[in-house]
């Protein structure tokens, strides 16, 4: 094997392990957040450094989480080909990998913006990396604990441009927080045979896809319509991101109701694609319709 070869599916496996693709979107909303701040203009270099240390945290987190969920990756087709249960790489390398990429984005987060945004980073890398990840096998309730780090990122972009903790901030993190619950249930609901086998229990009520959980992620793409308003309303965001995030929400809402009507695998990928959509559409024109 060359050299150049090696150091290729190294690179590569460390960036299964740290989730790269998932990362960037996570990362793109943390950006968002700390360009809405009022005061805060455009700058590069301040973007690519929140950028690095949102993926680092992010990295270390999904890494502390493949290290976890080891052994029950074996178990599941879309899983087993990651680096640790393919037996491409050790717990030592990755643990080492987890802890000097988390520390450096904590600190990098710390030293090139404020210390309340590294805190928050280092809480939101804690609670998914040691308390969403194992809590996954006991009850469903792991997606409530997984929806609050999955929702920080954009009120710790706000806290490294304002460095507080403001309300503007809490809107931005209320509507990513109730978008991870329909995003988390058709995930679930696509991958239910293969979470079944590790022992996975994502999905409310009786823990399998049903009208149930449908129900519950109709409620809160429902919940989204109002809360897309509030950025608008505290004087964020213009008027134009109100209207896009009504629009954006009746067509999130219209895919939980047709996975509701259909109840079936195809529906809840219309619903986890809708989910990516209604996000990446709202932030962007939140960005571009900044007050």
């Amino acid at each position: 094997m060359s050299s150049s070869y090696a150091i290729a599916s190294k690179v590569k496996d460390y960036s299964q392990l740290m989730k790269f693709n998932l990362t960037f979107m996570v990362v793109f909303s943390s950006v968002v957040g700390y360009l809405l701040v009022p005061m805060i203009e455009f700058n590069w270099v301040k973007v690519l450094l929140l950028f690095a240390g949102g993926l680092l945290v992010t990295g270390s987190a999904n890494t502390i989480n493949q290290l976890w969920e080891k052994n029950t990756d074996k178990l599941m087709a879309r899983t087993a080909v990651r680096p640790l249960p393919a037996g491409r790489m050790g717990d030592l390398e990755a643990t080492i990998l987890a802890a000097i990429t988390g520390i450096g984005g904590v600190l990098l987060m710390g030293f090139c913006f404020n210390w309340l945004c590294a805190a928050l980073s280092l809480l939101s890398l804690v609670l998914y990396g040691f308390v969403y990840t194992p809590w996954k096998k006991w009850n469903s309730l792991s997606v409530l604990v997984g929806a609050i780090p999955g929702a920080m990122p954009p009120l710790i972009g706000w806290v490294a441009g304002a460095n507080e903790l403001s309300s503007g901030g809490w809107s931005l993190f209320a509507i990513q927080f109730l978008w991870q619950f329909p995003h988390f249930w058709a995930i679930a609901w696509i991958a239910y045979k293969d979470y079944a086998k590790a022992g996975f229990k994502m999905l409310p009520g009786s823990g399998e896809p049903n009208k149930y959980t449908a129900l519950q992620a109709a409620t809160y793409t429902l919940l989204l319509i109002p809360a897309g308003i509030v950025p608008y309303k505290l004087g964020i965001t213009g008027s134009i991101s109100a209207i896009v995030a009504i629009v954006a929400g009746l067509f999130f809402f219209y895919r939980s109701v047709n996975l509701y009507r259909k109840n079936d695998v195809p529906a809840a990928r219309k619903l986890m694609f809708g989910s990516y959509i209604y996000l990446t559409v709202v932030q962007l024109v939140q960005l571009l319709d900044k007050a």
